[in-house]
């Protein structure tokens, strides 16, 4: 297995940038795909805002996402932000969250990373 570094990212977003939301998608797909290809993985993969899109029913990257679970990553997503979208039922991949786990693992990470 690869080695993991105490590194948390934070998806707030289902597309990367505020620019043309094909090219976000494109840019979101591309970047979650790297991940599961890079040699050092992150710990922890927070999913925040429309990023719980991304760990559910439907998502272009679902089985990106599970294959980074298989290896070891813990992926969570907001319980509030699923409610609000209506998306408990859709969850597919990794546990729910709320913010104040979301704070201590930032805390206790070597670096947090945040794509929105």
């Amino acid at each position: 297995m690869s080695e993991t570094k105490k590194i948390a990212i934070m998806i707030a977003a289902d597309v990367i940038g505020a620019g043309d939301e094909e090219l976000g998608h494109n840019l979101m797909k591309s970047y979650i795909y790297s991940l599961t290809e890079a040699d050092v993985k992150p710990e922890t993969i927070m999913f925040l805002n429309k990023g719980v899109y991304l760990t559910t029913k439907n998502s272009p990257v679902l089985d990106l996402i599970k294959q980074l679970e298989a290896d070891g990553v813990e992926i969570l997503s907001c319980g509030a932000c699923l409610d609000f979208y209506q998306l408990n039922d859709a969850l597919e991949v990794g546990t729910v969250t709320n913010m104040y786990s979301n704070v201590e693992i930032m805390h206790e990470a070597d670096n947090t990373i945040v794509i929105s």
